[in-house]
């Protein structure tokens, strides 16, 4: 007989065996292998830490905003596109397109940001070729702006000499 446990991503009832994996020495069960990669993305999320509860287990959001400077602008029709085909992914709460820029509010809880990355790829694959590097130095901007944004910044001391 096969044991049921619960998907800590969906909260779904699925057999120990459905897309098992092994985490901090506990044995983990999803109903998809997109709950097992938001699970594994960020696992304290969804199990906590000792004595203190998840966000996921206490029914909170965990709201990330990313934002994209694209290379080129997209048209009215691409931007449409992009758009509902980005609010078509569970957890994607918010997303608005003005000319090269994109900023997507959404649940870390339910979506990571490298299936947001997938999702921008299948996408490409209907607005053509020059899609891909536009998105491409998007992320690169993307990774600048998180990098420029968590440095600290001091004065500068003037030395004697």
């Amino acid at each position: 007989m096969n044991e049921t446990v619960k998907d800590y991503v969906c909260q779904m009832q699925v057999p120990s065996t459905s897309f098992p994996t092994e985490y901090a020495g506990g044995h983990y069960a999803f109903c998809s292998e997109q709950c097992k990669e938001r699970f594994l993305a960020n696992p304290r999320l969804y199990i906590g830490f000792p004595g203190r509860k998840a966000p996921a287990q206490e029914g909170k959001q965990v709201i990330k905003r990313r934002r994209l400077l694209l290379s080129t602008p997209l048209d009215a029709t691409q931007a449409k596109q992009v758009k509902n085909s980005l609010l078509e992914m569970m957890g994607i709460q918010e997303v608005c397109i003005e000319g090269d820029k994109i900023e997507i509010r959404y649940d870390l809880i339910q979506v990571t940001a490298e299936q947001i990355a997938d999702k921008l790829t299948l996408i490409g694959a209907d607005l053509g070729s020059g899609w891909m590097n536009c998105l491409r130095l998007a992320f690169i901007n993307n990774m600048e702006e998180i990098e420029i944004n968590s440095l600290e910044v001091e004065k500068k001391k003037k030395c004697c000499h």
